[in-house]
């Protein structure tokens, strides 16, 4: 066992404390092994009143340091990290221009493996330890995710790009060979075999992963579907609602559908489990049925407002009720820091709501970026908290990390001005060390 003596950041059990963080200003974090081996935490609190409960713990002394949960991201593009800051006139110009044919690369195992490091390094870099992404529609592309997330010990969980039309031919799923399995049937079993091989290993798990309705035809959505009935202990991921062309395209493609999220309904891929990135031109319909079927949203902000989709409506989800959590969304997102993430998320809130506007409060914003987010992965108590029996992921931060942010902390009056002047001014800089719940 091992304790670290800090000021903590960590939030309530109940589904309702995105705006009740728990902050000590000197408090004592003591992780060690489960039953299964796993580290997690054993106790929080008080300096004062957890330390004479582990007398013969050593304590690491992290002065003027902050200890807060690993962040946890609902949606990325690990194959899109070199097309972050591209510009294109909106969303399907930018999947054209440079989304596809950066995909293409990953045909090649060798192209997939650096820039599989080279992801999961990033993500750690930035305080990242919970990550939901997609690879491409090659089966190598998975394969060398899952195994440079394993090594690292990153909880990750993707899955093969489902997309059997409307792409480039030799970025679409292949055939098993000519004359064998067509490319619809041979992604479906492709998808069942990494599923078996990577679900539930260590810290991964497995993802169905339809690109987004367009680009998947009935026979693979309904296959998408089956798949996920009878594994409903794996994660569904896709998009939806993202851009009024994206919308009227899926509208004309399946018209027996009431609404672009009711496609996937349609197909059995709406449930727990199933996160959707985007929800941005959602009504009150669509809203009922997300809360109704327990999926969630991933919000994007950063790429909302770089490709200029739109704005996620935060009054009317949490109206409805139904779950969401904060995402990079790299590369149509700008930056893999969760603080840039969670600045973004605060402008949407600004200027995308009502003429008022709505201040998301820091608390809130970080909640979303944890707690929250893993409760939408249905992982609440597993990651995203510092609560006795959460794996120990977490950040160490260091407030005083650039001389302005030293700054404008050391004025910080309460909770809500340092949390937010952390988001405003962080970046990977504040995260002065990554700790993983197996990396001891």
């Amino acid at each position: 066992m091992k304790a670290y003596r800090s000021s903590l950041l960590y939030f309530q059990h109940n589904s309702d404390a995105h705006q009740s963080a728990i902050h000590e200003e000197d408090g004592l974090l003591v992780v060690g092994p489960n039953a299964q081996g796993t580290q997690v935490v054993q106790a929080v609190g008080p300096y004062r009143d957890v330390v004479a409960r582990y007398p013969q713990v050593p304590v690491q002394h992290l002065a003027g340091r902050i200890i807060a949960p690993g962040f946890v991201d609902l949606h990325s593009h690990y194959p899109q990290t070199n097309v972050i800051g591209s510009p294109a006139d909106g969303l399907l110009p930018w999947l054209e221009h440079y989304t596809f044919p950066e995909e293409k690369r990953f045909a090649a195992p060798e192209y997939c493996a650096q820039a599989a490091t080279f992801f999961v390094a990033e993500m750690l870099r930035n305080g990242v330890t919970t990550s939901l992404t997609f690879a491409t529609s090659h089966p190598a592309s998975v394969q060398a995710l899952f195994l440079e997330a394993q090594k690292r010990q990153l909880r990750l969980i993707t899955g093969l790009c489902l997309m059997d039309r409307h792409a480039p031919p030799d970025l679409l799923n292949q055939p098993s060979s000519p004359g064998g399995l067509d490319a619809t049937e041979q992604s479906l079993i492709d998808s069942e075999a990494l599923l078996k091989q990577w679900h539930g290993v260590e810290r991964l798990g497995y993802a169905i992963t339809p690109r987004f309705a367009p680009t998947s035809s009935d026979a693979q959505l309904r296959g998408a579907g089956e798949l996920a009935a009878r594994y409903p202990d794996v994660w569904i991921q896709s998009h939806v609602a993202e851009n009024h062309e994206e919308i009227a395209w899926a509208r004309d493609l399946f018209p027996a559908s009431s609404s672009y999220l009711h496609t996937y309904a349609d197909f059995g891929l709406l449930r727990q489990r199933a996160i959707y990135a985007h929800c941005i031109h959602f009504d009150d319909v669509d809203r009922a049925l997300m809360r109704d079927s327990g999926a969630a949203a991933a919000v994007c902000p950063t790429s909302n407002l770089f490709l200029g989709s739109g704005f996620f409506d935060y009054a009317g989800a949490d109206r409805a009720d139904f779950q969401y959590g904060l995402a990079n969304d790299v590369g149509g997102g700008t930056s893999f820091s969760p603080f840039h993430t969670m600045l973004a998320a605060y402008y949407v809130g600004r200027e995308g709501q009502t003429k008022a506007g709505l201040s998301l409060s820091p608390q809130h914003l970080w909640w979303q970026h944890t707690a929250g987010a893993a409760q939408a992965l249905g992982l609440a108590g597993v990651v995203g908290n510092l609560q006795p029996g959460c794996e120990a992921d977490f950040v160490v931060l260091n407030p005083k990390a650039t001389p302005l942010m030293a700054r404008r902390t050391a004025q910080a009056t309460s909770l809500d001005e340092l949390l937010f002047a952390m988001i405003v001014l962080g970046d990977d800089r504040l995260v002065e060390q990554t700790v993983i719940s197996q990396a001891f």
